[in-house]
């Protein structure tokens, strides 16, 4: 185990040359810099945001659920049948015409009665409409709130305003309060995720989830541990700046006000773009690969941490890509996620759909001069979470037939440039914003 905790603690894939962990270890009296064992905080918190969510979600989201008519109750449930059941448990959740003959044939039921009894079953697992927005009001509360914190925190922070400063003195970087609990409660809220992941209703993007749940909290506690905590306080807060927006155009979808839905994806599209395909690169990027290797230099976790950020980059371009494909399409087709057409449904008539006015003009305008940039508000139809977690919307109990609605300076001597022996000499005259 000694030996284990070692190679991982291995101070030449941490550290910068010719700084330890003995350097780090003794810092002037009130200050303090980052270490692993703050992170342990992270876990009764977890539990603490936890048992709020709960608490949130029953005595505040349902009751607004409800006074917006969305009730809990749950949807037609399939009668029960054994070899229905055993069908869908270990066979095949949605048969094909063969499947649909024999089983047809066993049990003398029409073929549209075995389908219907399929998408009943289906839906059962599918969490309601209700359920939805409790949990996407926790998450804007949540997203909201921390979004405000964080950047009230950065206003004040000399490194927002010059990204240079994020690198001058490392690793000698003093933990300040502020920092501290907006990274504890980012890792905690993320580690709270994962829990509920057990508790909730599972869904079938529950792998992509947790991996993606676990990367995060992965790379928050990587870059606190090499304490890359400034330039991380930046990611953090640009990925959050378009998260709450999400979550409000949800929100304003399940309760069915579709014009303020459509302009709360406007805004989160645009949002999305700036903050992740603009900010992020030209600001953040450029400061952890080019202004840090100026100052510090590389070394082994640093090309890790680039790494990770460069992944993610390139996760927001594809995200991007794909929802904006799906909007041009949507476009194309003359069809909408959301807004039913005057004629309605009518007895015997499958539903047909067109874009809202709102929609409309702003497709148009995106795909006649900006084409690979429409905007992200698409991503509600598959409940797609900024960090982009999917769930189903229910099937309906009778099948329609016409075309389906779109839903879905020079080197020092310590390795770091000459500012690393400067800051652990000036960092006691070091004062926290």
């Amino acid at each position: 185990m000694a030996a284990f905790s070692a190679w991982f603690w291995n101070e030449r894939f941490w550290l910068p040359h010719n700084v330890t962990w003995a350097d780090l270890a003794d810092p002037a009296p009130g200050m303090e810099y980052p270490k692993a064992g703050h992170l342990f905080t992270a876990f009764p918190l977890a539990l603490g945001i936890f048992a709020v969510r709960i608490l949130f979600e029953r005595f505040v989201a349902s009751p607004c659920a409800r006074s917006l008519h969305i009730q809990p109750g749950v949807g037609r449930r399939a009668q029960p049948n054994a070899l229905l059941e055993k069908v869908f448990t270990s066979i095949t959740k949605n048969p094909d015409s063969r499947h649909l003959d024999g089983l047809s044939k066993q049990l003398d039921w029409e073929a549209r009665k075995v389908q219907r009894w399929f998408r009943q079953r289906r839906n059962q697992d599918k969490p309601s409409t209700h359920t939805k927005f409790c949990e996407s009001m926790w998450r804007f509360t949540f997203y909201l709130c921390i979004f405000t914190f964080g950047f009230r925190f950065l206003w004040q922070c000399p490194w927002m305003w010059d990204t240079k400063l994020c690198w001058y003195g490392y690793p000698y970087q003093v933990m300040t309060p502020g920092l501290y609990r907006y990274y504890v409660i980012e890792l905690a809220f993320y580690w709270s995720l994962m829990f509920s992941q057990f508790t909730d209703i599972k869904r079938k993007d529950f792998l992509i989830m947790f991996i993606h749940h676990l990367a995060t909290v992965s790379l928050i506690s990587f870059s606190y541990i090499n304490n890359m905590t400034r330039v991380g306080s930046l990611v953090m807060c640009v990925h959050d700046a378009s998260d709450f927006l999400l979550e409000a155009g949800k929100l304003a979808n399940y309760a069915k006000f579709q014009r303020l839905c459509d302009f709360l994806f406007i805004v989160f599209g645009v949002a999305f773009f700036i903050t992740r395909l603009v900010i992020y690169p030209v600001w953040v990027l450029n400061s952890t690969m080019f202004e840090s290797w100026a100052i510090v230099g590389p070394y082994p976790s640093w090309w890790l941490f680039n790494f990770l950020l460069l992944v993610l980059q390139v996760l927001h371009i594809i995200w991007f890509y794909l929802i904006a494909r799906i909007a041009v399409k949507a476009m194309l087709r003359g069809k909408t996620l959301f807004v039913p057409s005057p004629s309605g449904k009518g007895e015997g008539e499958t539903p047909s759909f067109c874009l809202s006015p709102l929609l409309s003009r702003f497709f148009s305008v995106c795909f006649v001069h900006l084409r690979p940039l429409p905007s992200l508000f698409v991503a509600v139809c598959k409940d797609v979470r900024s960090d982009i977690e999917s769930s189903s919307e229910e099937e309906p109990d009778t099948p329609t037939e016409g075309p389906r609605a779109f839903s879905h300076l020079p080197k020092a001597e310590n390795g770091t440039r000459g500012h690393c022996v400067a800051a652990k000499d000036g960092v006691q005259n070091h004062n926290s914003w």
